[in-house]
């Protein structure tokens, strides 16, 4: 087909769909069958479309990947842990796509053993990833999942390190989860449904015999339900756990006894969310039994009942127990106050506890590889939006902090150049809604700078502050960032979760909209060049919000966005439908149908004029079907009254997560970044006025 400057338009095909006694008529419903040639060519012919309406800015393209790439240490190598013998790291070579698993014996000063190379291995693959790795406990055996078309189906295969021979196991159509028994050549893998790719069985594997006769055993038959299998931190017991989003049940084996049966820890009961983990004679469980903000409890292992509990970390009202390691002689946890998490160390011999001081005003902290009992270091990592992410080692004894490696950021760049806030908007019914915030420092305006709103809302995750080296070509050209944390994830705990899902899901759009409203009144935002940023849930968040409030921004962009609610949500045969009943609502249900339908972004495009927008999507893509963006292009584009941008770009060759090699993600994001310089009215000269190799 010829590239022409129109933009395609997808022919009608209407198709009548009733719930309810309430008829929709959705015109591009044949979108959904990908073995239709038709539907091929119209997205091969939007991404030439997008490629011919990017063209002018083509060098800047160029030069803003060539910036990402010069700021990146491409020869690099992660902190090193230890596990059973031996220092395992990463390391990256520049010049190839993929990382490459290493390993050392005893000592960093021991030669290095290379167990994988991914670059090897995903020669001839357009897409290639490695999913979990595993090595059994004598360190002989490697397990590794292996996806080479991005729809998170995995072949588990396995390496001899002593030989570095490949097996000749293989494991196909599985998750990208499994654990080793501790006879070094049982696996307990996961498979998924063929069709929903809900994970549902876990099966036993032994080494040399043949996947097809492994025997089951576990099949989660509740459809609302999932399943994945790992080990304790102690390595004495297997753990299935079964995951919905409003309870969990655990099962358990002692990993010395591979053919023995799994119990039960705690029955699965409705509202109950647990999470647990062991150390000596105990269970650590983290609960919301009797506590929305969770806490921490113990129980024999041999009768973990309620009755046994005994609590170690009572529920406080302000902060969100979010998670919690393990040691010999310490119990860390990760709770959240006020936006930010906190870590507390406590003494498993009962002195006092105390916190670890991060001394900024926003930020991200997050525990790192911690695979040992039998130390009193804590590992963590830190970033935040002006600093580059940090590995710290710290002593729980001494309260001595040592830093292992800080990520390097090349061409001049010096922290001190960028000021990070911390701001809180009103929402329409009085919440005050945190926002995070960096610009340069001689870049800020006194009218407001281009601002990129970055939102997400959904899940009970928290949008953390992380500093990104790329972000700086925005930032040294002007632009602020900022990320609005708005309801339906967790930073101001469960509350906030609640307060942004199932029938109060549009306050999520509604603290969205406060949050940019917020940053022009206060003069960060250029009220003419204010853009809107967010990913899969994040993208039904830019959805509702350009529907509902499309004059406040330039421009916006979807990725992977889910935008096609109530359809999605009334097919059982699709991934993740019956999963999420209770974070959206189940539309059988007349009332959660009508709410939904009242903001489902797909549903509510009207004849109106829309901000600027670039939608990304994946044809593979296993948790938002590639339908979805497509269909809300193709309506945007037949009622939409205003002439400015509308970009479909689709990755023919990846799923979710987008491009699998890291030089083809630099591309990806400098794609991104051109498109908002371009609709900032800021891409005519290219160069950044300030930090890189572009100063």
């Amino acid at each position: 087909m010829k590239i022409r400057n129109e933009p395609p338009r997808a022919p009608s095909r209407p198709h009548r769909l009733e719930a309810h006694g309430h008829v929709r008529i959705d015109e591009f419903y044949w979108m959904r069958e990908r073995d239709d040639p038709e539907v091929m060519a119209y997205l091969e012919a939007e991404n030439r479309y997008a490629e011919e309406a990017m063209r002018d800015v083509s060098p800047l393209i160029d030069q803003l990947y060539e910036e990402i790439k010069s700021r990146i240490k491409q020869t690099d190598m992660t902190v090193p842990y230890f596990l059973n013998g031996f220092h395992y790291y990463t390391r990256y070579e520049e010049g190839l796509s993929y990382p490459i698993f290493c390993r050392r014996k005893a000592s960093m000063e021991a030669p290095e053993q290379v167990i994988l190379d991914v670059n090897a291995l995903a020669e001839g693959h357009e897409y290639f990833s490695v999913g979990r790795r595993a090595v059994s406990e004598d360190g002989r055996i490697l397990a590794f999942a292996v996806d080479t078309v991005g729809r998170r189906i995995h072949t588990i295969r396995f390496k001899d390190l002593d030989t570095g021979e490949m097996l000749e196991d293989e494991i196909p159509e599985c998750a990208a989860n499994f654990s080793w028994a501790n006879d070094n050549r049982t696996l307990f893998y996961t498979r998924q449904d063929p069709q929903t790719l809900r994970w549902c069985r876990v099966f036993r594997h032994v080494l040399g015999e043949d996947p097809r006769r492994d025997e089951l055993v576990y099949e989660e038959e509740d459809d609302t339900f999932s399943v994945f299998v790992f080990k304790t931190k102690s390595r004495r017991f297997l753990m299935i756990a079964s995951t919905q989003t409003l309870s969990t049940e655990y099962r358990c084996l002692e990993a010395d006894d591979p053919r023995g049966r799994f119990r039960v820890i705690l029955p699965r009961r409705r509202k109950h969310e647990y999470h647990v983990d062991h150390l000596d004679e105990h269970f650590y469980i983290r609960t919301n039994d009797d506590a929305e903000n969770f806490r921490l409890v113990r129980a024999p292992v041999t009768d973990p009942r309620p009755e046994r509990w005994e609590e170690i970390v009572p529920h406080r009202p302000d902060a969100l127990l979010e998670g919690f390691e393990l040691f010999r002689e310490h119990l860390v946890t990760g709770e959240r106050e006020g936006g930010l998490l906190k870590m507390t160390i406590r003494s498993l011999s009962g002195t006092p506890s105390h916190q670890l001081d991060f001394g900024e005003p926003a930020y991200t902290a997050y525990f790192h590889q911690n695979p040992n009992l039998d130390t009193h270091l804590l590992r963590y990592g830190y970033t935040s939006l002006t600093t580059p992410n940090s590995v710290f080692d710290y002593d729980m004894r001494t309260r001595r902090k040592i830093l292992l490696k800080q990520e390097e950021v090349l061409g001049g760049f010096d922290k001190n150049d960028y000021v990070t806030e911390r701001l809180h908007a009103t929402a329409p019914d009085g919440e005050r809604v945190p926002i995070s915030l960096v610009y340069r420092k001689d870049r800020r305006r006194p009218g407001g700078n281009p601002l990129l709103l970055y939102g997400y809302g959904a899940y009970g995750i928290s949008v953390d502050p992380a500093f990104r080296p790329s972000r700086l070509s925005l930032l040294d050209r002007g632009f602020a960032f900022a990320i609005a944390h708005v309801r339906g994830g967790q930073e101001l705990g469960r509350r906030w979760y609640e307060e942004g899902k199932l029938l109060k899901k549009k306050n999520t759009f509604t603290d969205f909209i406060a949050c940019a409203e917020h940053l022009i009144a206060r003069g960060y935002a250029d009220p003419e060049r204010l853009f809107a940023q967010g990913g899969s849930a994040g993208g039904l968040l830019i959805g509702a919000v350009i529907n509902m409030r499309g004059d406040l921004f330039r421009g916006a962009i979807a990725a992977v966005p889910f935008v096609d609610v109530v359809t999605t949500m009334l097919d059982e045969s699709i991934p993740l439908t019956t999963s999420e009943y209770d974070e959206w609502g189940d539309p059988r249900d007349e009332t959660y149908y009508r709410y939904m339908l009242s903001y489902s972004p797909y549903d509510n495009v009207e004849a109106k004029d829309y901000p600027a927008l670039l939608v990304l999507s994946g044809l593979h893509d296993s948790q938002v079907q590639y339908w979805e963006p497509t269909k809300w292009v193709a309506k945007l584009r037949k009622l939409k009254t205003d002439s400015n941008t509308l970009l479909l770009k689709t990755k023919m060759h990846a799923g979710h997560t987008g491009a699998s090699g890291r030089y083809e993600r630099y591309r990806d994001i400098a794609f991104e970044f051109a498109f908002l310089l371009k609709e900032a009215g800021l891409a005519a000269g290219g160069a950044a006025p300030g930090g890189g190799e572009s100063s």
